[in-house]
């Protein structure tokens, strides 16, 4: 049993915090890189050229690369051979998002309650989801969410007999409905199967996955490619002014369904698409 203080988690969600916001992912560097040579529009060139610039700006000078810091969605995966010490969890993530977002001088957009609508202050809570998996390793993944994005995903509770043709049509009405409100190009995250709440927490943690990689399963593999392709052929382009690079990615997950429903949730993310992980 792999003792682990929970202040080690706190320091490096802190850590994790700030560099999230003010660097881009090398997966995000190299598909910007890629779209800049291969955007067929003028203007969509220009932009993605722009957008590079920011980056590189927030990068040299440490400031964020986008001014919603977005809410911080954090994935802990916990080996059950780690025992944690020294307090809660729980706590202990919370604090170390405290700590970023202030040190880090980051927005504070989290609100106590969804009605009343008064602000924290602090950016907590977080959103967490934690996993009991094999090893006595921690591991921390941080996916600060901004809602420009956030705000064009949708559920959708289709019928089994709708099958694959449906989970497609899904996916590219709301990618025509989010048009350039999502900031694209973007990056899109899709869960398929389990439950209604199962598909939603498995399209956000596609999100997560590095978008240079493809799924393992054959069939999931073709549909990210067909997809991404039928997405770029929409012609909504770089920050929605037109072009042939409405998304970089499309990457998705499955689980096992009742017999009765096929899930599927879309969670779409904007052109900077934040995630790190660590393993502690």
């Amino acid at each position: 049993m792999r003792e682990i203080d929970v202040d080690i988690i706190t320091q490096n969600i802190k850590e994790m915090c700030i560099e999230v916001n003010h660097t881009l992912s090398k997966d995000m560097i190299s598909l910007f890189q890629t779209a800049v040579e291969k955007e067929k529009s003028p203007l969509g060139k220009q932009v993605l050229n722009q957008l590079q610039e920011n980056l590189e700006i927030a990068k040299e000078d440490r400031i964020p690369i986008c001014q919603d810091t977005g809410m911080a969605v954090i994935f802990v995966e916990v080996g059950q051979d780690v025992h944690l010490v020294g307090g809660s969890l729980e706590d202990a993530v919370n604090q170390g998002v405290r700590e970023g977002y202030e040190t880090g001088y980051l927005r504070k957009s989290v609100v106590n309650d969804p009605i009343v609508r008064e602000n924290t202050k602090d950016n907590t809570p977080a959103v967490i989801h934690y996993e009991i998996v094999e090893g006595n390793e921690v591991k921390l993944t941080i996916a600060p969410k901004g809602f420009g994005s956030e705000n064009m995903s949708k559920v959708y509770m289709l019928k089994p007999s709708d099958g694959i043709e449906g989970v497609k049509e899904a996916v590219i009405q709301t990618v025509k409905e989010a048009g350039p409100n999502a900031c694209p190009p973007m990056v899109i995250g899709v869960g398929i199967g389990g439950t209604f709440e199962k598909c939603a927490i498995l399209a956000k943690k596609a999100l997560t996955r590095d978008a240079l990689s493809k799924s393992k399963i054959p069939y999931v593999k073709e549909l990210e490619q067909e997809l991404l392709n039928e997405i770029n052929n929409l012609g909504i382009g770089p920050g929605g002014l037109g072009g042939t690079n409405t998304a970089f990615a499309v990457n998705i997950l499955t689980y096992p369904t009742h017999i009765a429903g096929l899930p599927v949730a879309v969670n779409i993310c904007c052109h900077v698409n934040r995630h790190i992980s660590r393993v502690i």
